[in-house]
């Protein structure tokens, strides 16, 4: 039989984004509200350690609290959803009717977007009713494990380019629609210079850029040919794709279009290459394009690179000025292509409870430590050397009054001088806390920046981060520990 109803786009809307919930959140909800359960609760976010941090590095540029805040402060529960969730009996009228009104009257204290953060630290802290602050759980892991993964993936990428333009080439090969735009994003705030996916440019006013398809050519009866209608189409921005049929051959036909660009006045702007093996190839269209006098014309790469691939070539001398990187990129590959290492293209961020009634609570997970949680609502400070690069972060416990300097380090730490804090926009400080109000009381007290201006502070974070954190191989582990004012709490969870 036939479905007869129209085809859904599935795209998750704000009159159905009630619904991207596990189902135990609102199962929990029933029984908190059968128990009359009205504690107060702090939700801490932070990632586990790496599994493999051979190929996943040792640091994260956080990504995705514009999203999550939006969400918090948007959440409702339309009667169409309401009406949607009776049908199933589970869940009591009472409980449902409790919905209908629902607005977050708690705070939100987070890392601004950008931030370096390393594993086990608190990224985002959530605190107001319990049976509220679980509903974002789900919407909150997906978007900030996602984002936070392909940021940092980008800033390795963009590190190994060495100062060459990197442009995410990967919405067509992205884990679906919304992953494809929230990838354009991330890949930009980890330091990506554009996006091929134009509704990364309309929604964040990322620049998109784009060049042209094999098709292109197909369609014509030479290469040449259509080379030449491109660049009429484009004389202020072309690049021609060279690959299509053999890439020497197209670099030839490529110069000689450029030198009839360079008789109307116009120039060829770049070359690409999207198979084949980019070290030879990019030395011999070098000296093709050289030989021409075409010294100005630059090589640009694609073809399933990564921070790895793209290290290996320029090490070696291949002559490439920049690179688009797609699904490497847009998955968030945690595995090194050139030695098979690595493990899940996954972010092992966990939402966890770790306060209620203000008293510190953690699980223990005995069969199984690494899973326990650090018991209480936590702060970082972050501490640097003498030359202004970051040494060392301590987690401590939420100050309830002005925070404590960090403890003298030893003579075989770092020289670690004074705390280093983040900006703030309005409501409560928190000492030189990195973790700033977002959400006061169920109302937004902090202005979020640009993307321009995100991408800008994770460039100046990681430029205080020393290169030992951020080599591709071999990276060391930064230092966080915990402070001395957790010392004698009746802590149940586990240590750094």
């Amino acid at each position: 039989m036939h479905n007869t109803e129209k085809p859904k786009s599935a795209l998750l809307t704000e009159a159905d984004m009630a619904l991207f919930v596990d189902y135990y959140q609102l199962t929990m909800g029933q029984a908190d509200f059968d128990a009359k359960n009205d504690a107060v609760i702090t939700a801490n976010y932070y990632v586990r350690p790496f599994r493999s941090s051979a190929t996943q590095g040792q640091y994260l540029i956080a990504a995705g609290l514009e999203q999550v805040i939006h969400y918090v402060l948007n959440l409702r529960f339309t009667d169409d959803v309401l009406n949607y969730l009776a049908r199933r009996g589970d869940l009591g009228a009472d409980y449902l009717a409790s919905l209908r009104d629902f607005r977050f009257d708690g705070s939100v204290f987070a890392v601004p977007e950008g931030s370096l953060v390393f594993p086990n630290e608190p990224i985002i802290n959530v605190t107001g009713r319990s049976r509220d602050v679980q509903l974002f759980e789900t919407y909150l892991l997906c978007v900030m494990n996602f984002q936070t993964l392909i940021s940092t993936k980008a800033s390795r990428i963009v590190y190994a380019a060495r100062g060459r333009p990197v442009f995410d080439f990967g919405a067509r090969r992205a884990h679906a629609r919304d992953a494809g735009v929230l990838a354009a994003r991330a890949a930009f705030i980890g330091g990506a210079s554009g996006t091929s996916l134009v509704l990364g440019g309309y929604l964040f006013d990322i620049p998109y850029v784009g060049t042209m398809a094999h098709k292109f050519i197909l369609e014509r009866s030479t290469e040449v040919e259509a080379f030449r209608e491109y660049a009429v189409s484009f004389p202020h921005n072309t690049t021609f794709l060279i690959d299509t049929y053999n890439t020497l051959d197209g670099a030839r036909h490529a110069c000689i279009v450029a030198k009839e660009m360079e008789a109307r006045g116009e120039r060829l702007r770049a070359v690409r290459l999207d198979s084949g093996e980019l070290l030879s190839l990019s030395k011999a269209v070098r000296h093709i394009l050289d030989g021409a006098g075409l010294h100005y014309v630059e090589i640009v790469a694609s073809d399933e690179l990564d921070e790895f691939r793209i290290d290996a070539l320029l090490k070696k001398g291949a002559p490439l000025d920049g690179f688009g990187v797609g699904t490497r990129l847009v998955t968030g590959a945690n595995f090194n292509s050139l030695t098979g290492e690595g493990g899940p293209s996954a972010l092992g961020g966990v939402y966890k409870l770790v306060e209620r009634d203000g008293v510190p609570v953690g699980k223990l997970t005995l069969d199984e430590p690494a899973k326990a949680t650090l018991p209480g609502r936590k702060q970082i400070t972050r501490v640097t050397d003498a030359d202004g690069y970051f040494c060392k972060d301590y987690v401590t416990l939420w100050p309830t009054h002005p925070e404590p300097s960090p403890a003298e380090p030893s003579s075989a730490e770092p020289s670690c001088d004074e705390p280093s804090g983040g900006e703030r926009s309005g409501g409560e400080r928190s000492g030189d806390g990195l973790l700033i109000p977002i959400v006061v009381e169920g109302e937004l007290v902090y202005d979020f920046p640009n993307l321009g201006e995100i991408q800008a502070h994770a460039r100046a974070e990681l430029a205080r981060l020393p290169v030992a954190h951020k080599r591709l191989r071999g990276a060391v582990p930064y230092d966080v520990e915990l402070h001395r004012v957790l010392d004698g709490k009746p802590a149940q969870g586990a240590a750094l």
